[in-house]
């Protein structure tokens, strides 16, 4: 078990990214002895002498239960490196954040099944058009859409993810106790009840200009590919489509008018090898995600956990009353029903009058149970 308080520690630490927390971790062992070394031990770690002063007033100034009372109060969590939860895709980065403030949840299509959509805060009405489209028919296939929060394009993206009943992630570029802009918090907040916020900025950072590179680069690293909808030449969705490149993802680029000042950027992509984008079925097959809705419903019939399982292998399309699951299964009366209830959110099963219960899905409900039986 790590002590997630002195990763919180560390994060405030101006200077100690990623490399000098593998550092310290494989110099230590673990960031609570870190944290508590003296000068020499540091510099022995690898810590530059800046570094080390820095650390030093941070350890003077901060109360490390006051920092994740702070993420508590904020509604969020605290997702470091080795906990299961911490996105693959993100994780497999040399520079992947070594802490992320997470509020709402993330699910196993938000791990595998991801599709960025950046562009210009100034976006055209075509661009508007566009980013609907896609974001609509991507979700529809099981695509999680990540973006920035920003205005323009990443707005109407996270929109669309939305009203089509989807999924999707904000980045921050600021604290997960604050949104930029502010005009966003009614979208950030319905983003945390389909999917999640996430940045790492400890709190009360402000949203200043040096961190949205680094936000940007936790866009395209949690996305299999990134999507420019609209860019101009300066535009910072291109910093999120280099680092993109950068990490070996896939960029595609949705072409514009050769008139617009909007598509200069994204016509730049397409002449140095983006792959051009007209519909959500050239990224799914790019990106080999063709069946991606079809995984998401079996993987939505499988037990997740040994309560699960015994319930669902006594369950079938005939009404099972509460009482003899119970009964069969051997579990308290409590926790059979908490299960069923979450086997019901999950769309696994069906409750019908009288507390009696069916699967959803009879074809997927005897595939899983010949899964458990065999083991």
């Amino acid at each position: 078990m790590h002590d997630v308080r002195y990763w919180v520690g560390f994060n405030r630490v101006y200077g100690v990214g990623p490399a000098k927390f593998r550092a310290l971790i494989d110099h230590f062992g673990d960031l609570e002895t870190a944290w508590q070394a003296a000068p020499p031990e540091l510099k022995a770690a690898g810590l530059d002498r800046k570094s080390i002063e820095n650390l030093l007033n941070t350890r003077a100034k901060i109360d490390l239960d006051q920092e994740i009372d702070r993420v508590d109060k904020a509604g969020a969590r605290t997702v470091i490196w080795d906990d299961a939860d911490y996105p693959p895709l993100l994780k497999s980065l040399p520079d992947a954040p070594p802490v992320l403030y997470v509020k709402g949840q993330l699910n196993t299509a938000d791990r595998e099944w991801t599709v960025a959509i950046v562009g210009t805060r100034r976006a055209t009405a075509y661009g508007r058009q566009v980013t609907e489209m896609l974001a609509t028919d991507l979700v529809h296939n099981g695509i999680t859409i990540v973006s920035g929060l920003a205005r323009g394009i990443d707005g109407y993206a996270h929109e669309a993810a939305l009203r089509a009943g989807g999924r999707t992630l904000g980045v921050l570029a600021c604290g997960i106790d604050q949104v930029y802009p502010p005009e966003h918090a009614k979208l950030a907040a319905r983003i945390v009840e389909q999917g999640a916020l996430l940045t790492e900025a400890p709190c009360g950072s402000p949203p200043e200009g040096g961190n949205f590179p680094a936000r940007n680069r936790i866009i395209s690293g949690l996305s299999l590919g990134t999507i420019v909808v609209e860019a101009a030449e300066t535009s910072g969705a291109l910093i999120t489509s280099d680092r993109a490149l950068e990490q070996g993802r896939e960029v595609f680029a949705v072409p514009g008018s050769i008139f617009a000042k909007s598509s200069l950027g994204t016509h730049r992509l397409l002449k140095e090898g983006a792959t051009l984008v007209t519909s959500a079925q050239d990224v799914l097959e790019a990106l080999n995600l063709k069946m991606v809705a079809a995984h998401s419903e079996a993987r939505a019939v499988i037990p997740e956990d040994p309560t699960e399982a015994k319930l669902f292998v006594l369950l079938s399309n005939e009404p099972t009353h509460i009482d003899y699951l119970v009964r069969e299964c051997g579990l308290p009366v409590a926790q059979v029903s908490s299960t069923l209830a979450l086997m019901e959110l999950k769309g696994m099963i069906r409750q019908i009058a009288g507390m009696q219960y069916v699967v959803a899905r009879e074809t997927g409900a005897r595939e899983a149970r010949v899964d458990y039986t065999v083991e």
